[in-house]
């Protein structure tokens, strides 16, 4: 049988043709750093994972990345099997975060040389290797070249050999010469890092502890890790007041006021585990400045693909961005597909895709929507207070014609018989918020911000007086030319807004006085 190759265009589609995103790499460093540092506390070499640390350095003066965590390293004679091999990994995929073998060699496609530097506990020295990206590339484009794979990589890495002390170990990645502009700009990668790194929350996010005791309280942990960037410590971006506009020109316009928690089970074991910010739902999150918009997929504390990826078990699109929050994938079963935006195929993914859908589409959809209704039909409860406050206004100052009376009149009447309608529909909701405790509480807070409206008879009662027009101070003027003017008022009302009219007919007024 004739023996089968390896092509060697194989490794342009592991290495620049792997991920649409070029920061996915330091996705994929992160991951094996963090196996590394767990595998040094289960040897003993690290007490605990706080004792880990993963260090990331963009030096964007000189091009130049380097991600280096303090977890078991390899030992001399692991080097070239684990790190010149490819997709032969002999990680645990079912414990172990990266488990593939190629996401190391994602920086290839960014930079002039990828290093590999490592020590290990024990051993006076360490490993260096270091590949040729150019020479990769060049040979890659040589289409009359003919190599496999196998020879390919031999052909552009070298090993050497340096004295170390026996008491370091750690694994560091280097990456020179970096021609990405998106890898070298700081905090575009730490935006980036806070959303998709396995990292903790920030202290203040008040509802840290919340999530942290209902973890404890199912017997479950999730993964969290030292991460720092330049010297400064990363942690999740997630907060509580949600903004609109840019970063420097915000306001705010809806607040995460409490959170409630996901569970999905396949009979009783668990699949999923996750939480979820609860607002008003005014709207829909904005991207900027709300940086944690969207629910999250997440495995090992890693985020699977991006804040579009739970999109599609939503029954709008839009669904996502009402929401802030995390699903964690807990199960074996629940598989990481080789570029992590989404799990493999298989009867637990399906089975949690299905529950997760399910809740979307009832839970999820109606309670924004119910808000909606919430905030239209107090907004319809106010506005004969609104009209009745204007009313009393002009009953003192003056109504510009007797039309501007009679119409305030007639909206009143027809905005009251709408307000008992929403009244009732508010009724029905409180109804439903009893059994469903989120909705309730969303009602309550909604509630709070609208005054409630008492039926009030002042403007019938107005209606039987001698109506007073704010033309009748104007004792300047003649009744012809008051007339006149209450008729120019009309058409300041009909083409100016609310306060423009009223500045011009003070003017006016003042003019005549």
């Amino acid at each position: 049988m004739r023996e089968i190759r390896i092509g060697k265009n194989v490794i342009e589609t592991l290495t620049s043709a792997m991920y649409e995103d070029a920061r996915i790499i330091f996705r994929e460093y992160i991951q094996n750093a963090a196996d590394q540092i767990d595998k040094a506390v289960e040897s003993g070499i690290l007490k605990n994972s706080i004792e880990g640390s993963i260090h990331i350095t963009i030096d964007g003066k000189n091009k130049k990345i380097i991600v280096e965590d303090n977890g078991t390293g390899l030992k001399s004679d692991k080097v070239v099997p684990f790190l010149g091999n490819i997709a032969l990994s002999e990680k645990d995929r079912e414990r172990n975060k990266g488990f593939r073998g190629i996401g190391r060699l994602g920086g290839l496609g960014y930079c002039d040389k990828l290093i590999y530097e490592t020590s290990f506990t024990g051993e006076n020295i360490k490993s260096i290797m270091t590949w040729d990206a150019v020479d990769l590339q060049r040979k890659l484009d040589d289409q009359k070249l003919d190599l496999d794979a196998s020879s390919l990589v031999n052909s552009v890495i070298k090993i050497d050999y340096k004295n170390a002390g026996e008491e370091e170990h750690y694994f560091k990645v280097i990456l020179e010469n970096v021609r990405n502009k998106d890898l070298l700009d700081r905090k575009n990668i730490e935006n980036y890092l806070s959303m998709t790194a396995p990292l903790p929350f920030p202290n203040h996010f008040v509802f840290k502890n919340k999530i942290n005791s209902e973890l404890q309280k199912d017997g479950l942990s999730i993964d969290e890790y030292n991460i720092f960037l330049n010297t400064d410590r990363l942690f999740k971006s997630y907060a509580t007041v949600i903004y609109e506009g840019t970063e420097f020109s915000k306001k705010k316009i809806d607040e995460i006021f409490d959170i409630e928690f996901i569970k999905i089970f396949k009979e009783k074991e668990l699949l999923a585990w996750g939480w979820y910010g609860v607002s008003k739902f005014e709207k829909q999150i904005p991207a900027r400045p709300n940086s944690a918009r969207g629910l999250r997929l997440r495995k090992g504390n890693i985020q699977i693909g991006s804040e579009n990826t739970l999109i599609k078990l939503h029954k709008e699109q839009r669904g996502n961005f009402y929401f802030i929050g995390e699903v964690h994938g807990f199960h074996t079963g629940l598989i990481p597909n080789a570029r992590r935006d989404y799990f493999k195929e298989n009867e637990v993914s399906i089975k949690f895709e299905k529950e997760l859908s399910e809740l979307f589409y009832t839970k999820f959809y109606k309670l924004y929507h119910d808000a909606n209704r919430i905030k239209n039909a107090c907004k319809k409860i106010v506005k004969p207070i609104e009209i009745e406050k204007d009313y009393k206004e002009k009953t003192k100052n003056g109504f510009s014609t007797k039309e501007e009376k009679e119409h305030l009149e007639e909206n009143f009447l027809k905005c009251k018989e709408e307000a008992k309608k929403s009244g009732k529909e508010l009724e029905r909701i409180k109804e439903r918020g009893k059994a469903d405790e989120v909705l309730g509480k969303v009602y309550e807070r909604i509630l709070d911000n609208y005054n409630v409206y008492s039926e009030n008879k002042d403007i019938l009662a107005a209606g039987s007086t001698k109506t007073f027009y704010r033309t009748d101070k104007l004792s300047k003027l003649t009744k012809n030319e008051r007339k006149l003017l209450s008729k120019v008022f009309s058409v300041i009302d009909l083409v100016l807004t609310p306060d423009l009219a009223e500045n011009l007919k003070q003017k006016i007024e003042e003019e005549f006085k």
